[in-house]
């Protein structure tokens, strides 16, 4: 049997088609495309039709491959970008663009709630979670503040991935997973928190579609595509997840010990909890995985993306930008990179810029300016790092992901940083073999429980040994320090209004 898995991020979507029997990926697909132009500062959002429309293009290319062969896919697994809000009308058009995980403009919405409930702390007491600009509900807030007449014609809302999901299949559902992220589930008990929807609108709770396991399959392929795609109706849709749920399953980070770091545009770092982590200071998100378990997890927005404004300042390609954070010390001759060039969530500095510190005549060159922003971008995950510690999660290994993990020097310079052991996966999509593995177990497990994601993962999800970094114990020791410095520079910058 094959199983296609979908990765719908914010510059493009992904997807692939894995044969379970011998763990290959047989065919992929790509299709990439940008955020809407000409929006203000803080402002960011795409087009749902946009996500259809590059679903629609990838699964044709991957079935293009497949040939005869696409009749062997039972299942298609989707793994979309968090937190994004997609507002529905009664005909289930969208009413507006969809505000992305990114978008920023929430903050005065994000400190009325946290006003009306006792600041950040009566937040994190009702659903577990701070109120943070990046997520779904105080989108929804700003959008009845700021442009009613939508919010008058919204009757429902979903996350990008259940769009997607109801695009497939015609079910609105949501899984505990990516519901987490919204801002109102309460994810200790993984139910609604009414308090926070009435606050909102008396009508949110009606447009929340129904909330359930992720273990349970979503629905079925709708009949139109089907025959578009040349595939069996009853090709299973799984309930899929958030891009860090899935790659949780997708590095085979299912039970407690390992950590995931993703170095994409943004960053995360994420590890599997059998019980709800919840951190009293906000800084750890305390969300629910897509297995049915929690995944206590720290954002970064500015991790590629810095690396990408360097490499562009430049005019350097990959290898180039490689060759300059390689020939450049540790520690950048001094030269600190602050890298909140997108504003940033941890901390949590929607209004951040970034701030090159540090810099003197003989340190001011290329290569140090690139070192700090590598070096800076990994230390803002060690602080997340060093906050699991604080709250008693401390990997055995930490896995990488996305494609800052692509670079030797930069796996090196993590393990540094995280005084651990680092290892990227055989593939680096681990999103959407994340949605591929999910959909198998929902297409095995339907009947009754036939297999485990313990089976699955450990025959699916493999390491690459030749990219394993182990810490050099002096630089951990130089960079724990400089971590230190990274941090006081950002407070005594943020207690000055300069961040």
């Amino acid at each position: 049997m094959y199983f296609l898995g979908i990765d719908s991020g914010t510059q493009s979507t992904k997807a692939i088609v894995l044969d379970l029997e011998s763990g290959t990926i047989l065919a992929s697909g790509h299709h990439a495309y940008g955020l809407i132009d000409g929006l203000p500062s803080g402002h960011l959002e795409q087009h749902p039709q946009t996500w259809v429309e590059a679903v629609d293009h990838c699964v044709r290319q991957c079935l293009e491959k497949l040939g005869a062969e696409r009749a062997k896919i039972s299942g298609i697994g989707v793994s979309g970008q968090q937190h994004g809000l997609v507002a529905l009308d009664a005909n289930d058009r969208p009413v507006r663009p969809a505000k992305l995980w990114c978008d920023t403009s929430t903050q005065p919405q994000c400190a009325q709630i946290a006003h009306e409930f006792g600041g950040h702390p009566g937040i994190i007491a009702l659903a577990g979670n701070a109120m943070l600009p990046g997520y779904t509900i105080p989108k929804l807030l700003w959008m009845k503040q700021n442009e009613p007449d939508n919010f008058a014609k919204t009757t429902s809302i979903l996350l990008p991935h259940d769009y997607i999901n109801f695009w497939l299949s015609g079910v609105k559902r949501m899984e505990y997973g990516d519901a987490s992220g919204m801002g109102i589930l309460n994810v200790r008990t993984r139910q609604w928190c009414q308090e926070l929807c009435d606050y909102i609108d008396p009508r949110v709770l009606s447009m929340l579609p129904h909330l359930g396991s992720s273990r349970a399959v979503h629905g079925r392929l709708r009949a139109d595509l089907a025959k578009n795609w040349g595939l069996s109706e009853n090709v299973i849709i799984s309930a899929g997840g958030g891009d860090n749920m899935m790659g949780a399953i997708g590095t085979g980070n299912i039970k407690p010990g390992v950590i995931t770091a993703s170095f994409g545009t943004s960053g995360t770092l994420y590890g599997v909890a059998a019980s709800p982590v919840v951190d009293g200071q906000g800084e750890v998100a305390a969300f629910c995985d897509s297995t049915d378990q929690w995944l206590p997890l720290v954002c970064t927005m500015n991790v590629t993306v810095v690396t990408e404004q360097v490499r562009a300042m430049y005019g350097w390609d990959l290898t180039q930008l490689e060759a300059a954070v390689h020939s450049a010390p540790p520690g950048a001759e001094g030269v600190i990179f602050l890298p909140y060039l997108n504003g940033e969530r941890t901390p949590n500095l929607p209004s951040g810029t970034g701030v090159l510190h540090g810099l003197r005549p003989g340190n001011m060159t290329p290569e140090n300016i690139a070192r700090a922003a590598v070096e800076g971008a990994t230390l803002g995950l060690a602080y997340g790092l060093k906050r699991f510690r604080d709250l008693g999660m401390s990997p055995a290994e930490i896995r990488l992901t996305g494609g800052g993990s692509k670079s030797a020097v930069w796996r090196q310079i993590a393990a540094d940083c995280f005084n651990a052991e680092v290892v990227t996966l055989s593939t680096s999509e681990g999103a959407a073999l994340g949605a591929a593995i999910q959909a198998a177990y929902a297409q095995a497990n339907e009947g009754g429980e036939k297999i485990s994601y313990e089976e699955l993962c450990g025959r699916l999800v493999t390491l690459d040994e030749s990219t394993r970094c182990r810490p050099d114990a002096s630089k951990a020791a130089n960079y724990a320090a400089q971590l230190d410095r990274q941090m006081e520079l950002t407070n005594r910058l943020n207690q000055a209004g300069w961040l």
